[in-house]
C-alpha cells in the first residue's frame, strides 16, 4: 500500500474538491443487498474529498420528517456495513413526499443542513421522485422564502440541487444498466435454493415449480433458469405460445423418459400468457399433476431473495457506483441533468436519469400492447443476450429432426479446474448438437487428447452439469507441443474439424503452440477458439474469466467469517494469502469486496517503508472505534516479503497495540459450486464460441475438407469493457508477460486507488477515466405506416 503522497493528493484535490459542500445519501423503496456498500462508498468518498456527508434515515420519510433522521456521517459510522444485507439507514415508502406540502418540508430540512447534493439509492419510483424534487427545487425555495422560513441568503446559497441516482433493486428492472445493486445477491439466494431442492427432487423423481420475484421484469427468472439448467421458464417479457401447456407436458414427459429424475420449472411472479393473463405456480403444478401424474411441488421463494449478505459482485458494484456518484456530484453544474450511475459490460457509465425512467416505462407499455419482442429489446443488451442463449439451449429437437452439418467438434478443459467450466462444456455441447455438429469430449486436456481419451458426447450426457464445481471432463496443465504428433493422429482418427478449449493460461499457450505448428501438421488447420476459465483471471484479451467470481465469493465469505471471529477480541489484524500466481486480481478485488486495509500485489511493487507505513496506519485506526484490520497478500506479490514475513513484521511492530493472525486460503478458492455469475457467464460465452465455430467451419470448408490456417481462425473469446470480442491468439502475444503469466495491462488496477481511498489512504485517482454522461441508445421505434 503506497504511503501518502502530497503531489498525487494535490493533483486529485485541484480537480475535485468537496470543501464547503454537503451530500445527503438515502435509500428508498424496497431494500437490496449491497445498498450498505453504496452508502459506505458515498460517505467515505465524500469525506475523502472534504465534503460533509449526511445520512437521511428512512428514505424520503426521513427527509420529510427531518430532525434526528438527518445525521452527519463519520468515517467510523460506516465501518462493518459492507457485509450487511438490507440497508442499515432504513428505507420507507413515503406518501407525504408525493404531496407538494411534503416536498416543501423536505426542502426545508435539506436547506437547514446545507445539503444541495443528493445521492438516491433505489428503484425507478424513488429516482423519479428525486428528479421531480430537483425540477421543483427553485419553486420550493421560493415557497419557503415567501412564508418566512428561510431568507434570501439561504435561497442564494442553496439555489441548485444536484441529484445522482444508483439503482438498488433485486429485480434488475431498470433500463440503462446491465446489473442493478442487489440482483447478483438475489440470484445467489435463488440458486442456493435450487441446488438444495435438486437433491431432494432427484431422490423422489419430483417436479418442482419455483416462483421467483421480479415484479414485471423476468431477469431473475431467466438468468436463474440459465444458471440451473431449468426445463422451462415463464417470464412476462416473452410469454409462451398459445399451445404452451401441450409443449410443456411433452418436454417434461420426454425428459422423464430419458431417465432424468428431476424437473425444474421457474416462474416469475409477473409471468403472463399472450392474452396478458397471469400464469401462476399453482396453475402449472395442477396442469402437470392432472396431465402427467408427476409428483409436483411448489416453492415460493419470496423475501428470502432479498435477504442474506451481499455477494462479492454486489459489494464491488456498490463500491464502484458509490465513488462514481460522488464524482458525478462534484462535477455537476447548474445545467447538468439528474443522472444515474450505471454498469454496461464491465464499465461505469452515467446516463440521464429520466431517459432511463422513460425507457423503463416504455417496456411496460410495450408489454401492455403485446409487443413482446420490443419489450425484450427495450430491456437492453444483457437481457437480450440471456434470452438468446436460453433459446439456443432449449432448441432441442428429436434426433430425426436435428440438422446434420457433417462436422465433428472437440471440447476440452486445460489447466487448473475453475468453477463454471462444466456449465461452459454443457452449453457448448448442446449448442453444437442443436447446430448439427457431432460433439466429442476430450478427457484430461491435451494429455488425454494425445492418448485418445476422446468419445462422442450427447445432449443428455451433460444434464445437471451447470451446478457442478471443478471439471467433470478432467483437466491437466500439460501443453500440446511435445505431444503434437499424437494429437494430430487423434484428430485424423476422429476426423475433428474444430476445437473449443476451455481453460486458463495453459489453454492460451496451447492454442499458440497448435496454431504455430500448422505448417508442420496440417491437422491443426482447423478453427480453434479458447474460452478463458481460471480463478486467477490472468488471460490477455479478456477482462474476466470463468471461475474468478466464485473464487472472489470464497475469499469474501472467508474474510467475513475471519473478521467475525474477532468480534469478541479487540484490536486484531488478519493477514490473508490469496491465490492468483503473479496476478493480483483476486487479492485486489477481493480486498475491495471484503473492506481490506491493505493489499499487496506483484503489479504494484512495495518496500519495507510502505509496510511500515501500513502498520502505522493500522495503529492509528485502532485508536478509533474500529478495532479490526484485514490485510490481503497475493501469493507471489514479493519473493522476500512473504506472508510469514509480513505476519511477523505486523506482530512485532503492532506489539502492545494489536495482535495478528494469518490464514492461507489455498485451494478452497478453486472449489465449491460455481456462483450464478460464473454459471451464466460460462453458459453465454461457450454458446457464443460455438456459434463462431459454426460460422468459421462454413467459411473454411472447401473442396470437401476444412482448411483454416489464418491467424483469425485461432481465437480467444473474451469480455473487453462493454462487449464480447474474438481476438486471434497470435495478436495477443504482444500484450502478454509470458514470464509472469499475466497481461501487460490489466483493467482492474484502476480499481486499486478506489480500494485505498475507502481504506482512508491518500492516493492519486485518475478521474479522467471516470464515466462521462451518455445517452440511452435504445429508442422505441415509431409505429409502422399502415
Amino acid at each position: 500500500m503506497a504511503a501518502p503522497n502530497r503531489q498525487d493528493t494535490k493533483k486529485f484535490f485541484e480537480n475535485l474538491s468537496g470543501a464547503g459542500k454537503s451530500i445527503g445519501v438515502l435509500t428508498s423503496g424496497g431494500d437490496a443487498q449491497g445498498m450498505n456498500g453504496a452508502v459506505r462508498a458515498v460517505v467515505r468518498m465524500g469525506i475523502y474529498v472534504g465534503a460533509k456527508v449526511y445520512f437521511i434515515h428512512e428514505g424520503y420519510q426521513g427527509m420529510v420528517d427531518g430532525g434526528q433522521n438527518i445525521e452527519e456521517a463519520t468515517w467510523e459510522s460506516v465501518s462493518s456495513m459492507l457485509q450487511v444485507g438490507g440497508t442499515v439507514i432504513g428505507s420507507a415508502r413515503c406518501k407525504e413526499f408525493r404531496t407538494l406540502e411534503g416536498r416543501v418540508r423536505a426542502a426545508l430540512n435539506l436547506v437547514q443542513h446545507g445539503i444541495t447534493n443528493l445521492c438516491v439509492i433505489g428503484g425507478d419510483g424513488s429516482l423519479t421522485g428525486a428528479n421531480l424534487f430537483r425540477e421543483e427545487w427553485s419553486s420550493l425555495l421560493e415557497t419557503l422564502r415567501t412564508t418566512g422560513q428561510i431568507d434570501d441568503e439561504a435561497v442564494q446559497r442553496n439555489s441548485v440541487l444536484h441529484i445522482v441516482g444508483m439503482v438498488g433493486s433485486i429485480d434488475n428492472d431498470f433500463c440503462g444498466t446491465d446489473m442493478t445493486i442487489g440482483t447478483d445477491s438475489a440470484l445467489h439466494r435463488i440458486i442456493e435454493v435450487v441446488d438444495a431442492i435438486g437433491t431432494t427432487a432427484q431422490s423422489h423423481q419430483r417436479t418442482f415449480v419455483l416462483e421467483v420475484m421480479g415484479r414485471h421484469c423476468g431477469y431473475l427468472a431467466l438468468v436463474s433458469a440459465l444458471a440451473c439448467g431449468a426445463d422451462w421458464v415463464f417470464f412476462p417479457e416473452m410469454p409462451p405460445e398459445d399451445d404452451w401447456e401441450e409443449e410443456l407436458c411433452y418436454k417434461l414427459s420426454g425428459n422423464r423418459a430419458d431417465k432424468k429424475r428431476l424437473n425444474i420449472i421457474i416462474v416469475a411472479e409477473g409471468a403472463i400468457d399472450r392474452s396478458n393473463k397471469p400464469i401462476s405456480a399453482d396453475y402449472i403444478k395442477d396442469l402437470v399433476v392432472r396431465r402427467l401424474g408427476f409428483d409436483t411441488r411448489v416453492t415460493i421463494l419470496g423475501h428470502v431473495q432479498r435477504g442474506g449478505t451481499p455477494s462479492a459482485f454486489d459489494r464491488i458494484l456498490a463500491s464502484r457506483m458509490g465513488v462514481e456518484a460522488v464524482l458525478a456530484l462534484l462535477e455537476a453544474s447548474a445545467t447538468t441533468p439528474a443522472c444515474v450511475v450505471s454498469l454496461v459490460g464491465n464499465q461505469s457509465v452515467r446516463l440521464p436519469l429520466m431517459e432511463c425512467v422513460q425507457m423503463t416505462q416504455e417496456v411496460q407499455k410495450a408489454m401492455d400492447e403485446k409487443k413482446f419482442d420490443e419489450a425484450v429489446r427495450l430491456r437492453g443488451r444483457s437481457f437480450e443476450n440471456n434470452l438468446h442463449t436460453y433459446r439456443l439451449l432449449c432448441s432441442r429437437k428429436s434426433d430425426e429432426d436435428l440438422p446434420t452439418s457433417g462436422f465433428n467438434v472437440a471440447v476440452l478443459n486445460v489447466g487448473a479446474p475453475a468453477a463454471g467450466m462444466n456449465a461452459a462444456v454443457r452449453s457448448a455441447v448442446r449448442v453444437g448438437i442443436a447446430e448439427g455438429h457431432k460433439m466429442f469430449a476430450v478427457n484430461d486436456g491435451f494429455e488425454g487428447f494425445a492418448k485418445g481419451q476422446i468419445k462422442e458426447i450427447k445432449w443428455g450426457d451433460v444434464g445437471g452439469w451447470t451446478g457442478q464445481g471443478g471439471s467433470l471432463l478432467g483437466t491437466k496443465r500439460t501443453l500440446p507441443a511435445k505431444h503434437a504428433e499424437k494429437i494430430a493422429e487423434q484428430i485424423r482418427i476422429h476426423n475433428i474439424n474444430a476445437m473449443l478449449v476451455i481453460g486458463g493460461f495453459e489453454a492460451y499457450l496451447g492454442l499458440l503452440e497448435l496454431s504455430g505448428a500448422r505448417e508442420q501438421f496440417s491437422e491443426f488447420c482447423v478453427p480453434m477458439v479458447m474460452v478463458p476459465a481460471t480463478v486467477s483471471n490472468n488471460i490477455p484479451g479478456s477482462d474476466l474469466s470463468i471461475g474468478a467470481d466464485t473464487a472472489l465469493n470464497a475469499i469474501t465469505e472467508t474474510c467475513d467469517r475471519i473478521k467475525q471471529s474477532a468480534s469478541g477480541t479487540k484490536r486484531r489484524v488478519f493477514i490473508i494469502e490469496t491465490m492468483g500466481g503473479y496476478c493480483g486480481y483476486l487479492a485486489n478485488v477481493g480486498g475491495l469486496a471484503a473492506g481490506a486495509d491493505a493489499v499487496y500485489i506483484y503489479e504494484e511493487p512495495f518496500d519495507i517503508r510502505e509496510l511500515q507505513a501500513n502498520v502505522e496506519h493500522l495503529t492509528e485506526k485502532m485508536k478509533t472505534s474500529i478495532q479490526r484490520g484485514l490485510v490481503l497478500r497475493n501469493e507471489n506479490s514479493n519473493e522476500n516479503f512473504t506472508t510469514d514475513f509480513i505476519y511477523q513484521l505486523y506482530s512485532e511492530e503492532g506489539k502492545g497495540v494489536f495482535d495478528c493472525r494469518k490464514n492461507v486460503l489455498g485451494h478452497m478458492q478453486q472449489g465449491g459450486a460455481p456462483s450464478p455469475f460464473d454459471r451464466n457467464f460460462g453458459t453465454k460465452v461457450a454458446a457464443k464460441a460455438m456459434q463462431w465455430i459454426t460460422t468459421t467451419l462454413k467459411e473454411t470448408y472447401k473442396e470437401g475438407r476444412v482448411f483454416a490456417n489464418t491467424d483469425d481462425s485461432a481465437c480467444l473469446l473474451g469480455m473487453r469493457r462493454r462487449a464480447m470480442v474474438f481476438r486471434p491468439v497470435a495478436e495477443l502475444r504482444e500484450e502478454t508477460d509470458f514470464v509472469h503469466r499475466i497481461p501487460k495491462e490489466q483493467w482492474w488496477l484502476k480499481l486499486r486507488p478506489l480500494m485505498k481511498i475507502l481504506a482512508k489512504y491518500r492516493t492519486s485517482f485518475d478521474v479522467s477515466d471516470s464515466a462521462q454522461l451518455e445517452h440511452v441508445t435504445h429508442v422505441r421505434p415509431k409505429e409502422a405506416a399502415i
